[in-house]
């Protein structure tokens, strides 16, 4: 275990970016945010030097479908930018505050002209003197490539398709407004506007939608929802990686034999629209292309010592107690309390705790915990707990 023993770890309610990198347990960590979640082959290999060059060695996914860099240090922090500007991947004109404030995610495998015309005035306005200061972990999403798949990942404004059209929804409301392409992203910024100004954010400078909504907020008349948006439909293909994690070597050949650009998706995947090897992909152990493999469905935070918020290992105890959850269930290992690498409900959620392992069915990671067992007795006691519902 780490010194770090507190049952109520610091939630510090932004997230790192490649211009305000935030600090670690193994260095700092560096947030690239491609334009459109998109890596050429020319910046993915790129980017994979630099992870080699500057930091551990390790490229790690994130639920925002965004890369990180980890364990850079001070000095290497200012090449690492540099080589981010040369490969196109940091616009070198914006400052921290700017480049938070681009939260967005996109739907993977896209085509057309609507998602990238979007995106574009999305991250002009996100960006512009006079946008919105709104809370760091507030998010865009842009769901207009065929049926919406982003229904169940984090956002607070929703541009998505109905029927042959587009709406923007505030998320939290089961209906949203109706809009043409060119007025999408001016309603979404006027919903975002009138979010601030109705007391969406807190003291603390925290505050979603959904939340905002459920205590009773009400949209006004010229932002009111009037039309549902389209059926979820189902995640593209994607190939994903233990722990989200990617080394430069396997992000290598993955760019070998991708047949074009990579997608970066929410799920700690990558899609490739291109014509991809995949027999040559699917003889690398480094590749989860089987949808069914329940490597997709085991979450583990960082852990310690790579966090100092983190309690105890995550990856490295699964690792060691060959955890993986059964068909359709989801397992979450978290070092505390915040459960980062999966804020939502598990079917077996495992949390560290001054006390040792909270073992939580059916719920996060701060959930009441119905037992608290030593490490060493939670091998035993898994097979226990999950006498009726096997894990």
């Amino acid at each position: 275990m780490t010194d770090t023993m507190t049952a109520h770890p610091v939630i510090k309610g932004w997230c790192p970016g490649a211009l305000r990198p935030m600090a670690s347990g193994d260095g700092l960590v560096v947030r690239v945010r491609p334009r459109l979640a998109l890596l050429t082959p020319e910046q993915a290999a790129g980017l994979a030097d630099l992870a080699q060059v500057h930091g551990t060695g390790i490229l790690q996914l994130t639920n925002r479908a965004n890369l990180q860099v980890r364990g850079v240090t001070e000095t290497q922090l200012a090449g690492l930018q540099e080589g981010l500007v040369a490969l196109g991947l940091l616009d070198p004109v914006l400052d921290p505050q700017a480049e938070a404030r681009l939260n967005i995610i996109v739907a993977p495998g896209w085509s057309g002209q609507d998602t990238p015309a979007l995106w574009t005035a999305l991250r002009d306005a996100l960006t512009a003197t006079d946008a919105p200061r709104l809370p760091g972990k507030f998010g865009f999403a842009l769901d207009v490539s065929g049926q919406p798949c982003l229904r169940d990942d984090s956002a607070d404004i929703r541009i998505e398709r109905a029927g042959g059209g587009i709406v923007v929804r505030a998320d939290g409301s089961p209906h949203g407004r109706s809009a043409t392409a060119t007025q999408a992203v001016d309603l979404a910024m006027r919903m975002a506007r009138w979010f601030a100004a109705s007391g969406g954010i807190g003291s603390d400078g925290r505050g979603r939608m959904r939340d905002h909504l459920a205590r009773g907020a009400v949209l006004p008349p010229s932002l009111a929802a009037d039309t549902a948006p389209d059926p979820a439909g189902a995640r593209p293909a994607m190939i994903g990686f233990d722990f989200g994690l990617i080394e430069p070597a396997v992000l290598h050949h993955l760019v070998q034999n991708a047949g074009g650009n990579l997608h970066l998706t929410p799920w700690r995947g990558v899609h490739l629209p291109g014509t991809p090897d995949l027999a040559t992909l699917r003889a690398d152990p480094a590749f989860l292309l089987d949808h069914a493999d329940p490597r997709h469905r085991l979450f583990a935070c960082t852990g310690a010592p790579g966090c100092p918020q983190a309690i105890g290992p995550t990856r490295d105890l699964a690792r060691t107690l060959g955890l993986l959850p059964p068909p359709g269930k989801t397992l979450h290992i978290s070092g505390c309390a915040k459960g980062c690498a999966h804020p939502g409900p598990a079917d077996l959620t495992l949390t560290w705790t001054a006390t040792g392992i909270a073992v939580i069915p059916d719920g996060r990671a701060a959930d009441p915990a119905p037992r608290i067992v030593a490490p060493g007795s939670l091998a035993a006691t898994l097979k226990e707990w999950t006498h009726a519902t096997p894990l």
